[in-house]
């Protein structure tokens, strides 16, 4: 379990021709954070938002135009989300204490959360689950979707690894929710949202430097979708010493960043133009920048955004 979903670091290579789609809940019962919900949840469908809800608001709503038109489906939508937010909501306050109890914790900033979801091939048809718990930001007990068996990494989870392993019924309603109805519901928000979701956009590649013995950073943002990579190369062979790779971040706009820094402090500069950053985009042609001090940019600032789903 990523520390803390409230800044998502959802990190995604390219794959192979098929499209993989997936569905990620995420729920955080926080104490100890003032002017901060002390519950938070969102859904995310390839990794964009459609829905959220906090203790402030108590109420689940959609974050796309295009989720909206599960309504004319399902009337009831919203309001049962809405319904199952609040119940969760306490479920997952009660948790929180419980879970500080057994760690012997009272005071300061701790989190209780869960992570679930499924990811569906639109190809093949698979589908796999998948459901993970999380303390202050550690892996607190995980559900082993072959066996339906939790694993229990932290002492402090055994007793409720024994208590879920001993509930078959739930086991079953478990295994069942994540290999067929969240694959279900998976496919209809995908249907929903197929012209937005399926959609590309192309990015801007930079090449920046804050100083002249600054690493040099190649920036890409503003694409989509989020199945990318990005590396550097030399003589066109790819290269790792000396690169520092960054995660996939969301833009506000719906569309996303990544990075790529090499320390070429070692280089002379006439070997520059040996070195190119590759960018790549599922489904369409790599995007190369040659090394070339002519190229780079030298603003100072590097803005890489970090965003909360609000």
């Amino acid at each position: 379990m990523k520390p803390l979903f409230i800044v998502l670091i959802l990190v995604g290579i390219q794959g192979s021709s098929a499209v993989k789609h997936s569905l990620k809940y995420f729920y955080t019962a926080s104490s100890g954070i003032k002017n901060f919900p002390s519950y938070v949840s969102a859904g995310l469908v390839d990794d964009v938002q459609i829905s959220y809800c906090d203790s402030n608001i108590n109420k689940n709503i959609p974050k796309q135009d295009w989720i909206k038109k599960v309504s004319s489906e399902y009337p009831n939508y919203w309001k049962e989300e809405t319904q199952t937010c609040q119940v969760k909501q306490r479920i997952f306050k009660a948790n929180l204490e419980i879970a500080k109890q057994r760690f012997n914790q009272t005071e300061g900033v701790h989190f209780y959360q869960q992570m679930y979801g499924c990811e569906w091939d639109d190809e093949t048809g698979e589908a796999r689950g998948y459901d993970e718990f999380g303390y202050d930001g550690e892996d607190l007990i995980t559900l082993n979707p072959k066996t339906q068996e939790w694993i229990a990494p932290k002492p402090q989870a055994v007793i409720t690894k024994h208590k879920w392993d001993h509930d078959k019924d739930a086991a079953e309603h478990e295994k069942y929710y994540l290999t067929q109805i969240c694959a279900e519901w998976l496919q209809k928000y995908v249907n929903y949202g197929r012209s937005s979701l399926m959609r590309t956009d192309l990015p801007s590649v930079s090449l920046l430097q804050r100083t002249p013995s600054s690493p040099v950073s190649c920036i890409a943002t503003g694409f989509y979708p989020k199945r990318a990579e990005m590396f550097w190369r030399k003589n066109g062979e790819e290269i790792h010493d000396g690169v520092d790779k960054g995660e996939i971040l969301p833009n506000n706009d719906g569309t996303f960043q990544m990075s790529a820094h090499i320390d070429l402090r070692s280089v002379p500069t006439e070997d520059w133009p040996k070195y190119e950053c590759v960018f790549q985009l599922y489904g369409v042609n790599d995007i190369t920048n040659r090394l070339e001090k002519t190229r780079i940019l030298t603003n100072g600032r590097t803005y890489l955004y970090k965003c909360i789903y609000f």
